[in-house]
């Protein structure tokens, strides 16, 4: 019976999660992608401290792939320009300090990855907040 509520459980957030997705506008997307990779470099860190390999190596790739392929794929270097190209670098220099925690094992990395997320994260919800959006559009999202 627990099997089944928790499938059912789960199936209700995906879809409530999808449904946020498409719902969402290019800015709240990538509001969502900050979010997404700063519970990922938390659960790495809670995982690498108990120990757990498996699930350290596991929420180091979701981090990794959320950095890469969600926030960096999603930069609009014509538009976005200088700052474009900055959180192009920035983001690639995250992924390296993500892979060098995963092979040193260590969380100091960690920790600064997700300084640097949530500073980036804060700047796009006080963009928000102001009712503007980045400036020349910085991430761009296909729809």
């Amino acid at each position: 019976m627990y099997t089944q509520s928790a499938i059912a459980a789960n199936a209700y957030a995906n879809v409530g999660l999808e449904t946020g997705v498409v719902a969402a506008s290019p800015h709240q997307l990538i509001i969502m992608l900050y979010e997404g990779a700063e519970l990922a470099v938390r659960m790495a860190i809670k995982h690498m401290n108990e120990g757990d390999i498996a699930k350290k190596s596991a929420a180091i790739s979701k981090a990794s792939n959320v950095i890469l392929e969600g926030l960096r794929a999603a930069l609009d270097i014509k538009q976005g320009g200088d700052l474009a190209l900055q959180l192009d670098g920035l983001y690639a220099y995250m992924n390296q300090r993500l892979m060098l925690a995963h092979i040193k094992n260590e969380t100091g990395p960690l920790e600064e990855v997700l300084g640097l997320l949530r500073e980036l994260h804060a700047a796009w919800l006080k963009i928000s907040s102001s009712g503007q959006h980045a400036p020349h559009s910085t991430h761009s999202i296909a729809a």
